[in-house]
């Protein structure tokens, strides 16, 4: 069912108690000669406030609702004259993406604004886009903004998303687990390392290093951007068998059958309320999800509040330290009624130095913003550095600047559901397949797409 809120952030204000009238004095009144008296100028009548404009916003991450709330409260403070009432809809991830389809291709029933899941985006692309250009309030700012994330949600030289965040992947660490195993996350350059370290924190806690998906990509995909690849080459050609993807999968078969310091992830992803619960529990030493999963950690796994740390991930040699994983570009459509107001709002909201340093103090997002990354604010006390320490951002800073890159392409939502429903399954739940054969049916049916 639909979750519903009207996000508003001003409200009308009522008239004041209308003044006593005025009475003739029974006597005439003497001005002291010292001072001159002038008859007050009357009060002026206050205008009445502005009629807000209702906008429709869809999503299907109930974290973005505070994010959009407190938007609207300080684009009704900053514009009064045009203030905003945003509903908000909160829909299951693939029921929002296929109404949304469905509501573009039939010209009807689309919301002003809607979040729409990097790996799904280039399917809103595939010809000409019924999402509004964005280039107005895009590229003044260029010089600001991490463009490699803007370009996600890019054809042709038009912009028509704009994410929450950079996405950097890391590494989350019980350290209450390492400390009673011996083992400093410091320590773990390599992934090298990280196989020795789990096999001692196996031996003396009996818990698992970490935790492997085989619904879903977030433990696989990192591996391989790391590594220079990706699902597709830069011009959209599949290569999922090529060396460093089967390598990666090699790996993550290997810890968990060969060095046995993983097990595969309790619901089948690290968005399972199985894996949740499980989690939240101290059972396992390790989890790598990109920066965003903060949120899921302050969320869904309270106490583990004050056992975590965030560190970069194990490298491969030659390879990068981190890279930008996932993302949400939230865009307008051009079923709008009040596009340019849309357009305006959005663009406030996340591309403003302010709207984009609330994506960290509210969200624990990494800005997309250059210059957010130097502020102040950043640095500031939040549920955050309560949650995992007040070295989150020196950790972020460290890595920012050697991140892999994401090639999307109209085959990618196709290629992500490969690996998603085939390839991890069949590899490291079935065992029926070894990376290499895995990865080259897969190949073979996405060249066929």
């Amino acid at each position: 069912m639909i979750t519903s809120l009207i996000l508003t952030g001003c409200g009308s204000q009522g008239k004041g108690p209308a003044a006593d009238p005025v009475k003739e004095p029974s006597a005439p009144v003497t001005a002291p000669k010292t001072e001159t008296s002038a008859p007050a100028d009357p009060e002026p009548a206050k205008p009445e406030p502005a009629k807000p404009t209702t906008l429709n916003f869809w999503t299907f991450q109930e974290l973005h609702k505070s994010f959009m709330d407190d938007a609207v409260e300080t684009w009704n403070k900053a514009y009064s004259d045009k203030p905003i009432e945003l509903k908000v809809d909160v829909y299951p991830f693939d029921d929002m993406h296929n109404k949304l389809l469905i509501a573009l291709q039939s010209g009807t029933g689309a919301p002003d604004i809607v979040d729409i899941e990097c790996g799904r985006f280039p399917t809103f692309l595939k010809g000409t886009p019924a999402l509004a250009e964005l280039n107005r309030v895009v590229e003044p700012i260029k010089d600001k903004l991490i463009m490699g994330r803007m370009d996600n949600y890019a054809k042709d030289g038009k912009y028509y998303g704009i994410d929450y965040h950079v996405g950097a992947q890391v590494i989350y660490y019980n350290k209450e687990i390492l400390d009673q195993a011996g083992v400093n996350a410091d320590d773990i350059k390599t992934w090298e390392d990280y196989i020795a370290a789990g096999k001692i924190i196996m031996e003396k806690t009996g818990k698992p290093m970490t935790t492997l998906e085989v619904t879903d990509h977030w433990t696989y995909y990192p591996l391989i951007t790391m590594q220079n690849s990706d699902y597709l080459t830069a011009d959209g050609t599949p290569q999922l068998d090529n060396e460093a993807n089967i390598k990666s999968l090699q790996l993550l078969s290997d810890m968990l059958y060969k060095d046995e310091i993983a097990i595969l992830a309790p619901g089948g992803w690290h968005h399972a309320e199985e894996y949740w619960a499980w989690m939240n529990q101290g059972n396992a030493a390790s989890v790598w999800m990109p920066m965003w999963y903060m949120g899921r950690f302050t969320q869904y796994m309270p106490d583990l509040k004050g056992k975590m740390i965030i560190r970069p991930m194990p490298v491969f040699q030659d390879g990068m330290k981190s890279a930008g994983m996932g993302g949400t570009g939230t865009a307008v459509t051009i079923q709008s009624k009040n596009e340019d107001l849309a357009v305006d709002f959005l663009a406030e909201s996340k591309l403003s130095l302010e709207g984009s340093i609330k994506t960290w103090t509210i969200l624990g997002f990494d800005p997309i913003r250059k210059d957010a990354w130097s502020d102040p604010a950043m640095e500031a006390d939040n549920e955050y550095t309560q949650y995992f320490g007040s070295d989150i951002f020196s950790t972020l800073q460290s890595i920012v600047s050697d991140i892999g890159p994401i090639h999307y392409g109209d085959l990618y939502p196709t290629a992500l559901s490969l690996v998603q429903k085939n390839v991890m399954f069949k590899v490291l739940k079935e065992q029926s397949q070894t990376p290499e054969q895995a990865l080259k049916e897969a190949n073979e049916e996405l060249k066929m797409k």
